[in-house]
């Protein structure tokens, strides 16, 4: 599902910057990995790689049998809109649509019609823990309720690749625990590949294989090397 071969990305800017060189990343349909480092290593960058959200300097990058380079932006949202599930850090919940309709917008975005994708958004709050909340709007709700947003959205349309940086980051354990079981349940359900970015270490342990970014590239690691 994810190849990813001798990737290297820098920013430019005053004082330029590497991220990371010659980094290469294999992972499979129903397979589950999480990728651990400190702040500011560039875990949520090599996510935005994955997704196509930002452009490598050097290196391959495919994903579901794309490669990158020889698409162009739009070809690329098509890809994320029809293949991949994203919870982002930032919640990225729009504030003028209700609960539902923010869970819904995957489904929204592919042509379904509201009535169709009604019972899985509605099973996707329940499983989330904000049924009863579909006619909310985000002001209306707290951060850890609005991550539980953001993880529903991106699991509706029952995607093939699940990406999702610091899904826990705002939540309790109770809650964090079932974030995580929902991310395994997406895998071992509907085969999908899921990419972790995480600073815990319980959710990091839940992976299959687990990941430390350098600069210099991926280290295999085990759950207890998380900071």
């Amino acid at each position: 599902m994810v190849e990813l071969r001798h990737v290297s990305k820098s920013f430019a800017g005053p004082a330029p910057r590497t991220i990371f060189g010659r980094l290469s990343l294999d992972v499979a349909p129903g397979e589950y990995i999480a990728i651990v480092g400190a702040s500011g290593v560039g875990k949520s960058t090599l996510l935005n790689v994955i997704a196509g959200l930002e452009r490598v300097d050097s290196g391959t990058v495919m994903v579901d049998g794309v490669e990158y380079a020889t698409k162009d932006d739009d070809a690329l949202t098509v890809l994320r809109r029809d293949r991949m599930g994203f919870v982002f850090q930032a919640f990225h919940v729009l504030p003028y649509l209700s609960v539902a309709e923010n869970v819904g917008l995957p489904l929204a975005l592919r042509g379904e019609s509201p009535a169709a994708g009604s019972e899985r958004v509605a099973a996707m709050l329940e499983s989330v823990g904000l049924a009863g909340r579909e006619r909310s709007k985000p002001r209306e709700l707290s951060g850890g309720e609005l991550q539980r947003v953001a993880i529903a959205r991106a699991l509706v349309h029952r995607p093939a690749l699940v990406l999702a940086d610091e899904p826990t980051g705002n939540l309790d354990p109770a809650i964090a625990a079932q974030v995580i079981k929902l991310l395994r349940d997406a895998v071992t359900t509907n085969g999908a590949a899921c990419v972790l970015a995480t600073h815990s270490r319980s959710a990091a342990a839940s992976a299959d294989r687990i990941w430390r970014l350098t600069p210099d590239g991926l280290v295999a690691a085990q759950s207890g090397d998380v900071d």
